[in-house]
Parts: C-alpha cells; sequence; structure tokens
C-alpha cells in the first residue's frame, strides 16, 4: 500500500501482513493425465492463484458496547432516468441519528450484496463510535433490470450499462433519483466533500465515474478491482485523467495480480495504469495491491482502514497534490473559471479589441455586448441580425458575421454597421490584415474575402465547418468541423488560396458523442490552438496533439474561446447564457496585427 499522504496506522497494516498472501499452491497432476494410453502433446499446467488469507480487522468484527445503527430495505425503485429498469436499495441508519444535523453519506454499488460481503454496516458502526469518521447514511443500490413482456424470457440485466458505461447518467441517476428520495427520509449533507462512493469490479468503475463526471457531487472514491478495461470504454480513463485539468477528488485503488486477463484487457494492468496516471496528474491517491483474484476478499480486509485513509482530515476539503509538471505549462494554480456575464439566451462570437476590451454576441437577442477593462459589461449594438462570429480588423472596427441577413458587416466605434460581404451564409471568421477567411456551415465551404468587399470559396465539402483561425505564423488555416472527429489544416498560399488540406487536430469525444461538437477556437503565441468542444476547452500544440482539457466553464453548449484582457492573458468563453473567463499562464495574439512565428514544436 502506497500513498502520498498515507497515515502512519495504514502503513503499519501494510508492514504487519495485511496485504501478504499465502505461497502459490502447486499445480496437482489429473490421475487420468498419469495414465499412459497414448502419447500426446504436452499441456501447459495452469497455475492456481494463490490462497488469499487475510486476517479479520478489529473493526469489521461486531464489537461489545458499540451501538448498532440499522439497515432498512430492500426498498423497490423503478427508475426514469434508466427507462423500465427496477431496483432494490438499502438505507444504513447510523445509532443515535440526530435529524437535525446534516449527514455525510456513502453511496455503495451492487446494493447489500457488497454491504454485506464487505462487512460494512459493522465497519460504519466501529468507525463511527470511534469517531474516526463522521456519522453518515449509508445507501446500497442494487443494478436495475427490464423486466421482459413475456415469463419465458430473461429480463435486460442493466448491471454493465449503467456500470461499465462513461459519462454523467449514472450520477444523474442519483442526483435526480435515489438521493432525493432518501432525503425525504434522512437528513443529507449536499456537499461533494461529506459523500463518498465506492464499488467492486463494475461497481468501482461505476463509482469512480460518478465522482469524476460530477466531483460537484461526490470527492472521496475506493475502487475494488475495478473495470478500468474496454467494456464500455472505461480503458480510457488512464489517457483522460492525464489531459484533464485534475478534479478534487480522492481515490484509493485495490486490485490482485491475478485478478482477471480477458477479451476486454488485464484488470491488473490497467489498475496499474490508473494509479500511474492519478500520481502523474497530481490526484491525492493511495493504493493496495496483492496477490489476489476478481473477488472481495482483499477489499473486505482493508475496508476500514480504507475508509479512515478517505475521511482522514474531515472536514477539510479534499484537494490535490503536486502532480508531474506538463509540457503545456498553462494552468495558473487557484485559477479556474469565473462568470462573468449571465442571463443571456446564447452567447458567442467573442472577439478582443486593440486595448484588450472583449465583445461577444448574443443571437437571439440580436444583440453584441462588450465587457470593458473594467470588467463591467454594456450593450454595443443592437438589432444585429443574429450576429454570430466576431473579429476586430485593421482598421479597428468590429467585424460580424450576420447569418440571419446573409452578410457580413462592420461596426465602427459607435455601433454602426456597413456591409461588406452579401449573399452568403457565415458563422465565424478570421482577419489577416486586408482579407480574411469566413466558414459557411450551410454550404459545407469556407470563403476568402477582402475588406472592399470579394469573395472567393477556397474549401468545400467539409460537413459542418465552424470556427476559423489561422496559426500565428499566418501560414495555415485551421478550421473546426463540429460533426467530425478532426480539426482541420490548410496550408495559405501566397494568393489566399489553400492548398495541402489535412485532418490535423486529433480531438477526443464523449462516450455517448458522435462527433466532438467543436465550435469555436483560438491561439496562443507558442502556438497552441483551444477548441471549444463538448468535453470541454480542448488544448493542441501545432502538431494537433490534445496536451491537456480544461473543464467546460459551465452547462449549455460551449460555443467559443478567445484571450483578453490588457496582456491577453485571460481566456474568455460563451457557454450557454453565460460568459466566463479565467487566467492562464500564456497569452493570446490579434490576428490582424501580422504574423508570430512561435517556437519549433517538441516531437
Amino acid at each position: 500500500m502506497e500513498s502520498q499522504a498515507m497515515t502512519r496506522r495504514s502503513a503499519l497494516i501494510v508492514l504487519t501482513g495485511l496485504l501478504t498472501l499465502s505461497p502459490a499452491t502447486p499445480a496437482v497432476e489429473s490421475q487420468d493425465a498419469a495414465v499412459k494410453k497414448k502419447p500426446v502433446a504436452a499441456q501447459p499446467q495452469k497455475k492456481r492463484p494463490p490462497a488469499e488469507n487475510y486476517p479479520v480487522h478489529e473493526d469489521s468484527k461486531v464489537q461489545a458496547g458499540v451501538p448498532q445503527g440499522t439497515v432498512h430495505g430492500p426498498i423497490r425503485w423503478t427508475s426514469k432516468v434508466f427507462s423500465g429498469t427496477v431496483r432494490d436499495y438499502w438505507i444504513y441508519e447510523p445509532a443515535g441519528y440526530d435529524k437535525s444535523k446534516p449527514h455525510c453519506q456513502i453511496v455503495v454499488q451492487d446494493g447489500m450484496r457488497v454491504g454485506r460481503r464487505w462487512k460494512f454496516p459493522t465497519v460504519l458502526d466501529n468507525l463511527i463510535h470511534k469517531k474516526a469518521i463522521p456519522p453518515m447514511i449509508g445507501v446500497f443500490i442494487a443494478p436495475g433490470v427490464v423486466p421482459p413482456a413475456r415469463k419465458d424470457a430473461q429480463p435486460r440485466f442493466n448491471r454493465s450499462f449503467e456500470y461499465d458505461g462513461m459519462g454523467p447518467r449514472y450520477a444523474r441517476f442519483l442526483e435526480k433519483e435515489i438521493l432525493p428520495e432518501v432525503a425525504k427520509r434522512f437528513h443529507l449533507s449536499d456537499d461533494p466533500n461529506d459523500r463518498m462512493i465506492t464499488g467492486s469490479s463494475s461497481g468501482a468503475i461505476c463509482a469512480f465515474t460518478a465522482a469524476w463526471e460530477r466531483p460537484d457531487l461526490f470527492r472521496r472514491v475506493f475502487t475494488a478491482v475495478g473495470t478500468f478495461v474496454s467494456l464500455k470504454g472505461g480503458n480510457e480513463y488512464p489517457t483522460l485523467i492525464r489531459k484533464y485539468e485534475p478534479r478534487p477528488i480522492r481515490i484509493f485503488l485495490q486490485d490482485g495480480r491475478n485478478d482477471l486477463d480477458i477479451f476486454g484487457g488485464s484488470w491488473w494492468e490497467a489498475n496499474q495504469q490508473m494509479l500511474a496516471s492519478l500520481k502523474w496528474a497530481g490526484y491525492d491517491v493511495a493504493h493496495a495491491w496483492g496477490n489476489g483474484g476478481h473477488n472481495h476478499k482483499h477489499a473486505t480486509a482493508i475496508l476500514p482502514e480504507v475508509i479512515r485513509w478517505l475521511w482522514r482530515d474531515y472536514p477539510k476539503p479534499v484537494t490535490n497534490v503536486a502532480g508531474t509538471p506538463r509540457r503545456s505549462k498553462i494552468l495558473l494554480p487557484g485559477e479556474g473559471w469565473e462568470v462573468v456575464s449571465r442571463g443571456h439566451k446564447f452567447t458567442g462570437g467573442p472577439a478582443v479589441s486593440d486595448t484588450g476590451e472583449v465583445f461577444f454576441t448574443d443571437g437571439p437577442n440580436n444583440t453584441i455586448h462588450r465587457i470593458g477593462l473594467d470588467n463591467k459589461v454594456s450593450v454595443f449594438a443592437r438589432e444585429t441580425g443574429d450576429a454570430g462570429g466576431l473579429m476586430f480588423g485593421p482598421d479597428g472596427k468590429l467585424y460580424a458575421c450576420q447569418n440571419d441577413d446573409k452578410r457580413i458587416v462592420r461596426y465602427d466605434a459607435q455601433g454602426t454597421a456597413e456591409t461588406v460581404i452579401e449573399g452568403v451564409g457565415s458563422n465565424d471568421l478570421v482577419i489577416l490584415g486586408q482579407y480574411g477567411y469566413f466558414t459557411d456551415p450551410s454550404s459545407r465551404q469556407v470563403w476568402r474575402f477582402t475588406l472592399d468587399g470579394k469573395k472567393t470559396v477556397v474549401a468545400k465539402n467539409i460537413r459542418l465547418p465552424n470556427g476559423v483561425v489561422a496559426t500565428t505564423d499566418h501560414a495555415f488555416l485551421l478550421v473546426t468541423n463540429t460533426r467530425g472527429r478532426f480539426t482541420y489544416s490548410f496550408a495559405i498560399q501566397p494568393d489566399g488560396t489553400l492548398a495541402h488540406r489535412q485532418r490535423h487536430g486529433h480531438l477526443h469525444r464523449g462516450d455517448g458523442d458522435n462527433d466532438t461538437g467543436a465550435d469555436g477556437l483560438t491561439v496562443d503565441t507558442d502556438g497552441r490552438s483551444y477548441v471549444a468542444t463538448r468535453m470541454g476547452l480542448q488544448v493542441l500544440d501545432q502538431l494537433g496533439r490534445v496536451h491537456i482539457i480544461l473543464n467546460k466553464p459551465g452547462r449549455g453548449w460551449f460555443s467559443n474561446v478567445v484571450f483578453g484582457g490588457p496582456k491577453l492573458d485571460t481566456l474568455y468563453a460563451t457557454c450557454g447564457g453565460r460568459i466566463y473567463r479565467r487566467k492562464v499562464a500564456t497569452r493570446g495574439v490579434r490576428p490582424w496585427q501580422g504574423p508570430v512565428k512561435p517556437a519549433r514544436p517538441r516531437l
């Protein structure tokens, strides 16, 4: 058992043999194999897994004088999130429950099947009595099944769908259905720091996924023989953990060297990869490795110490620890997304002026807004024709894509519009001196235009061209494809035409997404591109590889991002009906001011 912050007591248990297993039992040759009827090819002998003998932890035993809590249930539940499923759940009520105080919670997958195996009620009784953990409500939930319409048929067993699947669906099930039902009977805290979630095998990855997707719900996680393999996408976690900015989750992993090794992968190797990635990314993580197989024995033996470790400094909030320095050093400690303006219908098209002010659109309300250097928001223009993309030009005027009116206009400082291009759809644009480019999603094209009103098609047959920006040196044009997996790169020729089209930026997409939802993008002085996607702000190096993914700023469609502020060191993001900002350790560029050659990329 190793940890970046293991308690002396936890370490002592390891040293005194908690993780020690009996020697492997030699393989025994069968009597039939000893009978030589005819020569046969030698068959490899399958080694039996070692016997697993663990001492029963004292806190897993019923102790004299310790008040026992009450387990209520089973309680039948029919779900709407998982349509058609029925399941049972149980509630552990601690002895001496005080309804006047909000209680912490522990959520356990696979119901009382795991609850009984792990001796959960007894462990909670003892740890609460010793004040090693705060009083808490236990919720033990079985996976759902969909009953068949015919009596001679099997139900649809929903365990793998609910547990092995990626995405926020199971967390939403807990948030919207189970926890509110439990809250009707018990006083529950809604602080994520007050919640732990756990499970075994598929229940383990389910627990991790719930916290990973919704750290605003769960912060403490125990996974036993976790199924982080390729059953329904869980094998992607080691990569995603390294690429996403760290989330406030504390994790304890348990597994054994003789765990499953089947079509989906090796559980043992997958759990080691999880540990390596969590450490690298700066998570507060500990683990217990043994020689056991895919069962509950090891987890049962260490459960009391795991719970102690996860709650060791409560009520202090769960925090991350120092990880490995990232290649893309853009994060600043303590800096996250903060709301600048809210109450809009749909924000988009952020653009930065020569002074660092940021302008953005609210298409449904036909307005363009300005964020001053004092961060005050005001209306810049009205009746804007459902304006989308914005970009300043070298003339100091604000250019806007008015898709409803099928034109591109430019606004002077007073907000008066002048038509530049007519008779064509447009969504986003970039201006490079006296010319620029804009995307036309309805025609699946990219256009080049001049500031005096000329236009010509320069790229065709992109399924849904959306965001557009030039690299910092103006050598290549980057275009997002909302309905695809990749961003496109085009070489800008001396005459402004495009050549050498390439699927360049490889973006990540969610398990339930058919595409990335890539929308607007921007670039920084180091040549990185920042793409707004369903999964968050994906930051790519010059070679089109995602180095880091910043969390999505908020709910709703994440439409675009730009560097703003006097030093261009603050990201402004349009998402849903709000606009957000976040200070970073890099700077953006103003494309119309000319090319800036970035350093050669690291290979």
